[in-house]
């Protein structure tokens, strides 16, 4: 829980120092792909205080490289907040004033949450590759235990960006009576085939590593440094727009001018950037779970089981929606959340929709745009008002 006092050196916005909390679950829990875990556990943090009958929690879910710690701080020392500290917070979109906020590292995760680095009580050695597929479906399953745990019979609202966002979507589905609204930001309904090729080399950069080890380098001792790093680069080239690499590096020179005798090494400024972004990512991520989560994102596709109907996919939903998109994002473009307000439209259900001018890419969902901001505060002010918060 957020802990009461608030040193000075954190903004009164914050909500302060916060602790990870870890719930343990040991009924097996059945997968999508047909396997089982005997038993897992699950990491969280919440934020704010539920009111008596818990009727003012909300759910964030993480996109791919994220984690349960969402907002405030972990320790004075930390250098920044948690991933969407801009929406979470006394007076921002998500108050905490108002709203008793969880966000838990998803199943197959490397921050706390059982995956394939924890210890498969089979063998007594990490899971590694061992560690079983999860889906978005899965997912949305160990959640609702974890609602049942904290006593949330019905979430006020349940939010996320891009693979959390589909997360959002799938709780609809899934769950249609334990939330009242889904909060659906930058998503598609399903990927395009550019996006599971985006995917796929990203993998492959990882599998080809020779500290590979087919997934068993916890066992020699080994970590994939290179091919994670790869996939890492690659992958935030995606997360960012062309107009926002440009303003950010344009062509600029480490050393101001062109240096040919320099080789291959960093001579440009966004060369830079991306290695000590995919240097430092490595640092954190196992390669094991990203390639879990990349996966989870290719096979999210809740209409294929209507004939590709994502109207009768949605079609027992009761959740009200709010989809938001950013014109900058290619990865994920209006276009496809466009897709899914369509749908939702076509099946007479509540939706409202934003398509926000910015230039971020697809990153925009974690950045401090206006009029973004502006919208999802306008949304979770008539989520507030619909519980009494």
């Amino acid at each position: 829980m957020a802990a009461e006092a608030m040193p000075e050196s954190i903004p009164p916005d914050s909500v302060g120092l916060v602790e990870p909390e870890h719930a343990r679950f040991n009924t097996a829990l059945t997968l999508e792909c047909g396997r089982s875990l005997p038993g897992y556990e699950l990491v969280y943090e919440a934020y704010g205080k539920p009111n008596s009958d818990r009727s003012n929690a909300i759910l964030i879910c993480h996109a791919l490289s994220g984690t349960h710690h969402a907002a405030g701080y972990n320790s004075l020392t930390d250098r920044k907040p948690g991933w969407w500290d801009v929406c979470i917070g006394p007076g921002k979109p998500i108050d905490t004033n108002r709203f008793y906020v969880v966000c838990c590292n998803n199943l197959g995760g490397c921050h706390g949450s059982t995956g394939p680095t924890s210890i498969n009580p089979a063998t007594g050695e990490p899971y590694g590759a061992d560690f079983p597929i999860i889906t978005v479906q899965d997912w949305v399953h160990s959640q609702a235990r974890l609602a049942d745990h904290l006593g949330i019979e019905t979430w006020a609202a349940i939010a996320g960006g891009s693979l959390g966002a589909m997360q959002a979507m799938q709780w609809a589905i899934e769950y249609p009576r334990r939330l009242r609204h889904a909060i659906v930001i930058a998503a598609a309904p399903r990927l395009s085939a550019q996006n599971i090729a985006f995917n796929e080399v990203a993998r492959q950069a990882i599998r080809s590593d020779p500290d590979f080890h087919d997934g068993r380098y916890q066992s020699h001792q080994a970590i994939p440094r290179r091919g994670l790093m790869l996939a890492r680069m690659l992958g935030h080239i995606t997360y960012l727009s062309d107009k926002a690499m440009r303003a950010k590096f344009g062509r600029d020179l480490r050393r101001g001018k062109d240096d040919y005798d320099f080789h291959y090494e960093v001579e440009f400024e966004v060369e830079s950037y991306l290695r000590y972004q995919g240097e430092s990512f490595v640092e954190h991520f196992d390669a094991n779970t990203y390639l879990l989560m990349t996966k989870a994102l290719d096979y999210f596709d809740p209409a294929a089981a209507f004939g590709g109907d994502l109207t009768k996919a949605l079609a027992g939903v009761s959740a009200q929606f709010l989809v938001v998109a950013f014109t900058s994002d290619w990865r994920f473009s209006p276009a496809r959340s466009r897709e899914i307000v369509r749908a939702l439209l076509d099946g007479n259900k509540d939706v409202t929709y934003a398509e926000i001018e910015a230039d971020h890419g697809h990153d925009a969902f974690l950045m401090p745009v206006p009029q973004y901001i502006d919208v999802l505060g306008t949304y979770m002010d008539k989520v507030a008002a619909e519980i009494g918060a």
